[in-house]
């Protein structure tokens, strides 16, 4: 396996996941898209098996079992051996004190900000605000739902860290509307005063 199949940050959460139990491949993609909507969205069914994979070729996981239900298809069921959990630690370690320069999407486009011109700027970020609202408010919920359930904070830490992130960016946006709206944040001359609104 290549050793960037080892980097990506599909590692982490499989790993962390064995941590609390063995699992199959099947059962830890259901898991992992049903605790995190970022998960949900960025792995796929290929990604996950070649991550197992890449990780039991490093000694990481190691096989533990072999299930079949009815007639389906055997799995695999894996768990984390103990150079696995002594890399889970050191990864872990690494990247909560580490703090590094995430690029997201939104950070490369609000660079252009400029370019919708004061009218389309405010009418992007006010519909971003929404839009934050309306997700906030779900996760909010799923979040809730998941304690009253007797799931143990730790173990949806991660979901309130999120929260936060996305109340942060509202609130910045919020003033950036604001900036915009008294004309504390000025577009130089010759630049748009408008933009086409997006679709």
């Amino acid at each position: 396996m290549p050793r960037r199949t080892l980097d990506n940050p599909v590692v982490l959460a499989v790993l962390g996941l064995l941590l609390e139990r063995p699992s199959h491949p099947h059962q830890m993609l259901s898991e992992l898209r049903h605790r995190s909507a970022h998960h949900a969205a960025a792995i796929s069914r290929g990604t996950l098996y070649n991550t197992v994979a890449a990780l039991a070729e490093a000694g990481w996981v190691a096989e533990e079992d072999r299930q079949r239900a009815g007639n389906r298809p055997e799995r695999t069921v894996y768990a984390l051996t103990a150079a696995g959990r002594t890399e889970l630690v050191r990864r872990l370690d690494l990247q909560i004190r580490t703090p590094e320069r995430d690029f997201p999407q939104f950070l490369g486009a609000v660079t252009y900000l400029g370019a919708l011109g004061p009218e389309g700027a405010t009418a992007a970020l006010s519909e971003r605000v929404r839009l934050l609202a309306e997700r906030t408010a779900g996760d909010e919920e799923r979040l809730a739902a998941a304690l009253a359930g007797g799931v143990p904070r730790l173990h949806v830490i991660e979901a309130e860290y999120a929260l936060s992130l996305a109340r942060a960016e509202s609130a910045w946006i919020g003033a950036v509307l604001a900036d915009i709206r008294s004309g504390a944040l000025a577009w130089p001359e010759g630049q748009p005063d408008s933009a086409p609104a997006g679709g």
